[in-house]
């Protein structure tokens, strides 16, 4: 569902955030993060924990340093050479041996986005001491660099060296997954929950997974099994995007429920959720309702005008759904969907010239957009 983040005066924020994360289960995380508009939505409301660990390192670096050295005008010998560095350096030069001189520069490089030199130090404070906090450093940032196959390595090598710590093996199947090793993935969070059935986060992440797998009875079961164990909204909104994708009527309960221990009237997501649910059900002016909530408390909200637009589209009504997807464009003018909608509905009226610069428009801002290049053909009678 969408696509943006931002920052600012972010140490203090990020650990704010995370608190309020653990204890209300990433509230607007939908509206943030979750499936897309495009002619078919799709996509599950999260991707799992190791890209929040790899987002909170980057986010990390955003605060300690706004104007970072520049990789392309400083090879890594001179950049070791410099402040903040340079004292580390030369620690490290009179003592190779010390694997903490390493985990210290490492920490320092990250800090200050050079994440590919922070690598190869967290690989020699690995090399001279292989212990659970470099494990976990190193791991991450080989993630954060998607080097894949040797942070799947270096997982491996963890567990087996470190076998009382899940962390290693989630942060496993999340590389596993993001490498779209599904299987592989499945299987380490089947082995997890073998030898804890109560392992909620396990369950979770396998229903992610049998989600992007098409097996919906699956991954309703688990994520059923996740919220069953611990009832925090990230689950619940999870399993109630599922319903409504597939016309649930239980997706309504789960997310006014929600919605009533929202004593604050900060959410968007299970109204968004709602909105998709009767979307879904063909009940198109009970979606626009919800879609409004959304937009009413975070006008932001960009993919509530695009399935607002989609609902009044789907009523035939082209001039008010087109009204829509413009105030989208001008909420977010870089966003493909709203391009495509405004052509979209120019077609619908046969209005073929009009509609072609704005499938073209939605082609320059993404250019893996199917659905606008088959549109654009069928406007020219190419």
């Amino acid at each position: 569902m969408t696509k943006n983040s931002k920052t600012i005066n972010c140490r203090n924020r990020l650990v704010l955030y995370m608190i309020k994360s653990l204890k209300n289960g990433f509230p607007g995380l939908l509206s943030r993060a979750a499936g897309g508009s495009r002619c078919k939505r799709q996509g599950s409301l999260a991707s799992g924990w190791l890209p929040v660990i790899a987002a909170c390192l980057l986010l990390f670096t955003a605060c300690n340093n706004s104007n970072p050295s520049s990789p392309e005008d400083k090879g890594p010998a001179k950049i070791l050479q410099q402040p903040p560095y340079a004292a580390l350096t030369d620690s490290i030069r009179r003592f190779p041996k010390d694997a903490g001189l390493y985990l210290r520069r490492g920490d320092l490089l990250s800090r200050n986005n050079q994440h590919e030199i922070a690598a190869v130090d967290f690989g020699s404070a690995w090399a001279l001491r292989p212990d659970e906090e470099t494990g976990l450093r190193y791991g991450s940032t080989l993630s954060i660099l998607n080097r894949p196959a040797e942070a799947a390595k270096l997982l491996r090598d963890c567990i087996q060296k470190f076998p009382g710590d899940d962390t290693f093996k989630k942060m496993l199947g999340e590389v596993y997954t993001q490498s779209g090793n599904i299987g592989e993935a499945l299987k380490l969070y089947d082995s997890m929950l073998e030898a804890d059935s109560t392992d909620f986060e396990s369950w979770y992440e396998r229903g992610l997974l049998l989600e992007q797998g098409k097996d919906t009875a699956g991954a309703i079961a688990s994520l059923r099994k996740a919220w069953s164990i611990q009832p925090i909204n990230t689950y619940a909104l999870e399993l109630a995007h599922l319903y409504a994708e597939n016309a649930n009527k239980l997706s309504l309960q789960l997310c006014d429920e929600i919605i009533r221990k929202d004593s604050a009237h900060e959410q968007t997501d299970p109204f968004f959720i709602k909105g998709i649910y009767y979307s879904n059900t063909r009940q198109y002016n009970a979606a626009i309702v919800q879609f409004d909530t959304c937009i009413h408390r975070d006008w932001k909200f960009t993919d509530a005008y695009i399935e607002k637009g989609i609902a009044v589209f789907k009523q035939k009504k082209y001039e008010d759904a087109r009204n829509v997807f413009q105030m989208a464009v001008t909420v977010s003018n870089t966003y493909p969907d709203a391009y495509f909608w405004i052509g979209r509905c120019y077609e619908a009226e046969n209005r073929k010239t009009e509609a072609a610069p704005f499938y073209e428009r939605a082609i320059g801002l993404d250019k893996q957009f199917t659905e606008a290049r088959e549109a654009l053909k069928r406007v020219r009678g190419t």
